[in-house]
Order: structure tokens, then sequence, then C-alpha cells
């Protein structure tokens, strides 16, 4: 297979693990995307960094919000795919001991895949769950300038 065609088999298997993974949270197809031995670089100390920690963390993240990953910009090279997303939140349950509010908002991350023979075999992630949690207490932890 060619690099190209490659490339194109990646950033298709990522643009449908976003989608029916998290997205439509089809949780029993996990196996279609994610290599026996992934690893999750991304979640908490606490959690496995492997497939049933990210099992766990995306059920967690869907009791406390209902969520639609958005794929801004992605850029492939090789085995790498790269994405700028856009997370659309509707703040449904407890998170970071916060109550519902029932908020809805945005949040702009990055989504990082190392790919081996057409599945994902590593993650690393970047979203601001400061960012959020700003948004579900309607602050604001900017610097000020005192002149």
């Amino acid at each position: 297979m060619s690099t190209k065609s490659n490339i194109e088999t990646n950033k298709s298997i990522v643009r449908e693990f976003i989608d029916v993974i998290w997205n439509k949270n089809r949780l029993t197809d996990i196996e279609n995307y994610l290599s026996a031995d992934y690893v999750d670089h991304s979640l908490l100390p606490t959690l496995s960094p492997n497939k049933e920690g990210t099992l766990f963390w995306i059920t967690a993240t869907g009791k406390s919000f209902e969520h639609e990953t958005i794929i801004g910009d992605m850029v492939c090279e090789d085995d790498k795919v790269m994405l700028k997303i856009t997370m659309k939140l509707k703040h449904i349950g407890v998170w970071r001991d916060i109550k519902p509010t029932h908020l809805e908002f945005s949040i702009n991350g990055f989504r990082f895949y190392r790919m081996e023979e057409g599945k994902i075999k590593e993650h690393w992630a970047l979203i601001d769950g400061n960012a959020i949690e700003n948004q579900l207490k309607n602050t604001n932890n900017s610097c000020k300038v005192v002149q």
C-alpha cells in the first residue's frame, strides 16, 4: 500500500473512531479501532492507560456531559494523525464536584494518534479541563493587568 493510501486510511480510521465511539457512544465497537496493546497517554494517573481506562473515561464523560466532538483540522503524516477539535458540551451530571448546570458551551482542544496496522496504537490529548470548569462556574481566571 502506498504512503498516500496509508495516510488516507489512517485519517479515515481516526475520523470514524471519533464519530462512532465518542459521538455515537457505540463503545462495543471499540475493538475495531484500538490495537490490543493500545496506550492512552492522556488519562488521569488513577486510570489504567489502556483500552479499559479509555472506556471508563468515555463513559464518565458521558455521565457528566452530552458531548459532540467536531474535527476542525486534521494533519496526517506516516503513522501519525493530529486533530484540532471543538467539543460541544452540555453539563448534565456532576463533574469536578460541580452539580449539573445544563450550560451549553464549546471548548477547543487537540488529539494526537499514532497508528499501527490499521488501528490506533497510542493517543495523547490536550483539552483544558480548567477552561471547562471556568465555564461551569462562570468565572474567568485570566491575568489582570494593573497599571
